[in-house]
């Protein structure tokens, strides 16, 4: 007999279970085509999440691609100012689930600690982190150079490496710091502009960085035949300045040796072309090096504004002459020249000289002789126009940051009149600069600007583009002559005897303002004044202009304030005249002559003959100096040029360039021989070489800096010229 089941409940509880099974199979079977059809799940909020793209994320990697930030050039295109290089940022890598980790934290502190400049101490503080897996060293462990780097790579150091990163060079240091600026690093990691020009330019300047995808395995490899999508970076713009490299060397020099020797609180000097406005140097003391941004003072003195002194003569001679009401040759009483409640004195303590001319008044930097102009002979309302037309009532415009605001004090009649000789108003030196062209360039006055032109480097489109723009006529051409003409006796026969340069004519006036101490009244004291000359040459038709300022130099009677002024504007205005080959009068008038005999007189192209054919063929009336043998690839002077009897030939051939001795030589000479070796030059001083800073017989590159120190002969036997101005002030 069959048996039966005794409890039919199990049949229904496998039943249940069986279909339990099969439902779940198959929600898993359509859960697993759906997830196949839609690449989507839900996530821990109930959003969909794509697997896909999780993956995607997962074994993506990304990485920025840094580009550079532009490079700032001088007129030339050739020298850079400011540039990006390579550096790089020191880490270490600490997760001991890497591969390559610190192991040893006692022994890569020790290692690291000489060459990063770090306390051994911080270091081991920095590598004992938890939970981190890769730590920095914060500034010491940034911009590292590559030859750090390359001392900590033969250090073989686990763990330890290098993220690529960019630094901003300042080549030449010390050098137009105030006009340049600088960067710093901002909160993104990027380089940001923070003064100067960097920070004017800074959005023309700044790169765009580019991005880089990428698929990795686990241990971060690419894979071969991974995903990739790159966006490519754009290096920034780059910047060409109207700055001359070697001007401003010129420059910074002459500065340089000022503050040493008499140590002023502050100086500034700017050198502009009086045809466009281009401003070819402009520099300051207290200075700075952009790249260690050891910074005292933010202050750009050049476009700042100060009461000006006696340089302000210079455009109320030149409204007068405009006007028809100036004669040279009218007499009129010097000394005290007096004013509702007070006088006005000549500056030497209101002595003056008695009865004088004013083109004497002039020369003598008369502050009577400026007064009667003002009040007399043009009036109150027509001088003030002249102020307006030679830009004293607005900024200038220059392309620089931080441009000083002028005031014109012009409410009583006291006021009115020093404003004639440059006391109670402050101006900028470079309202100065500016109105100084209208008298260099025939009466046009000229916009200055720093900034010739910006560049893609990428497609060479040219994004800005600064033109020479004309301001204003303030005086006719006929004008304009006639002042310099009067200037250049100041030079010649006046306050400015200590700025002739022997043969050159230069034009210009000296200044000695008074420092306000606000309700303190001006301080007093010996060489507690602003001492500033302008200057232009040649002075008929003049290539350039040169302001200089010093403030309160530390003065040893019987030293005058002229001393270190000069000092500056001598030093730039002749090595800058040479280096642009802007011949002596005396060469100009020898030349003149030579030109009706044709054999000499133009030097012949020897490139190419050996030197001592090339001697032969130059003949025995030069000084040839050949600087190796064998062929003869470049000279100086060049192919074609006026030359004397006499005068130094340099011949540069194929071979290995060594320093010759050029004790004795001219600087004339010495400029020859650094435009043929592309040295840069340190010129101190005038007359002949006396000393040389590169060794005769060294090898010279590219490059070089030549620093000499010069002399004249009679100098020490010469009696000190006249004395320049005393403090100019109004008493009661």
């Amino acid at each position: 007999m069959r048996e039966t089941n005794k409890n039919p409940h199990i049949n229904v509880g496998a039943a249940i279970l069986m279909s339990l099974f099969v439902l779940l199979f198959f929600a898993f079977i359509g859960r697993f085509f759906y997830i196949e059809w839609t690449h989507a799940v839900s996530g821990v909020d109930g959003e969909k999440v794509d697997l896909m793209e999780l993956g995607q994320e997962k074994w993506t990697r990304s990485k920025i691609l840094e580009a550079d930030r532009g490079t700032i050039y001088d007129r030339t295109g050739e020298n850079e100012l400011a540039t990006d290089i390579p550096s790089f940022t020191l880490r270490a890598i600490l997760d001991q689930n890497y591969d390559e980790y610190v192991k040893d934290i006692d022994e890569t502190a020790s290692k690291l600690a000489p060459i990063i400049e770090m306390k051994e101490s911080d270091i081991k503080e920095i590598l004992s982190r938890e939970e981190v897996f890769q730590v920095e060293f914060g500034s010491a462990g940034k911009n590292l150079s590559l030859t750090k780097k390359e001392k900590i790579e033969e250090l073989d150091l686990p763990g330890v490496g290098f993220i690529p990163t960019k630094t901003r060079l300042y080549p030449n240091e010390e050098f137009a710091s105030h006009l340049l600026g600088f960067t710093n690093e901002n909160e993104k990691g990027v380089q940001e502009g923070l003064l100067g020009l960097e920070k004017q330019l800074n959005k023309y300047l700044v790169p765009q960085p580019g991005k880089e995808t990428y698929q990795s395995d686990r241990q971060g490899f690419r894979l071969p035949y991974g995903n990739e999508n790159i966006t490519p970076s754009k290096s920034g713009n780059d910047v060409y300045l109207t700055i001359d490299e070697k001007i401003q060397l010129f420059m910074e020099r002459a500065m340089n040796e000022a503050q040493e020797k008499y140590n002023p609180e502050r100086m500034t000097a700017i050198v502009a072309d009086p045809d466009t406005g281009k401003i070819l140097a402009m520099g300051n003391r207290p200075t700075f090096d952009p790249n260690l941004r050891d910074i005292s003072n933010y202050t750009n003195m050049a476009i700042s504004s100060f009461e000006p002194g006696s340089t302000m003569k210079i455009f109320t001679l030149a409204a007068a002459i405009e006007e028809g009401v100036y004669s040279g040759d009218e007499l009129y009483q010097s000394g005290r020249y007096k004013v509702p409640g007070g006088s006005v004195p000549d500056h030497n303590n209101g002595e003056g000289w008695g009865v004088i001319s004013f083109d004497e008044g002039i020369r003598n930097s008369s502050n009577v002789a400026a007064s009667i102009l003002v009040k007399e002979k043009l009036g109150f309302d027509r001088y003030k126009d002249y102020l307006s037309k030679f830009g004293f009532e607005k900024k200038t415009g220059i392309d620089l940051p931080g441009e000083g605001t002028s005031q014109i004090t012009y409410s009583g009649e006291l006021e009115r009149i020093s404003t004639g000789f440059g006391q109670g108003s402050t101006i900028t030196p470079i309202q100065q600069v500016q109105a100084a062209t209208s008298i260099a360039n025939g009466g046009k006055m000229m916009k200055p600007y720093v900034i010739e032109k910006i560049v893609d480097p990428d497609s060479n489109k040219v994004k800005l583009n600064h033109e020479p723009k004309v301001v204003g006529e303030p005086i006719s051409k006929e004008t304009a002559a006639h002042t310099r003409e009067i200037l250049r006796s100041v030079v010649t026969d006046g306050t400015g005897t200590p700025y002739n340069i022997e043969g050159y004519t230069i034009a210009g006036k000296t200044g000695t303002a008074q420092i306000s101490q606000g309700a303190k009244g001006y301080m007093s004291g010996y060489g507690n004044n602003v001492f500033s000359f302008i200057g232009m040459a040649p002075a008929e038709d003049p290539e350039l202009i040169v302001y200089v300022a010093v403030d309160r130099p530390q003065l040893e009677y019987p030293e005058l304030g002229s001393d270190p002024v000069s000092l500056i504007f001598n030093t730039i205005m002749k090595n800058s005249l040479q280096y642009l080959n802007i011949d002596p009068i005396e060469k100009k008038e020898t030349n003149s002559k030579k030109q009706v005999d044709e054999n000499g007189s133009v030097l012949k192209d020897v490139t190419g003959m050996d030197v001592k054919q090339a001697k032969k063929e130059l003949g025995g009336d030069l000084e040839v100096l050949a600087l190796g043998k064998g062929e003869v690839v470049s000279q100086s002077p060049h192919a074609g040029s006026k030359i004397l009897d006499g005068e130094r030939i340099i011949l540069q051939t194929k071979d290995k360039v060594t320093m010759p001795n050029i004790t004795g030589w001219s600087l004339a000479d010495v400029m020859k021989l650094v435009e043929l070796m592309d040295l840069k030059p340190n010129m101190m001083g005038s007359g002949y070489v006396t000393k040389q800073g590169i060794k005769p017989g060294s090898v010279v590159k590219k490059g070089d800096y030549l620093v000499a120190e010069l002399k004249t002969p009679s100098a020490e036997e010469k009696p000190a010229e006249k004395s320049d101005e005393a403090t100019e002030a109004i008493t009661d």
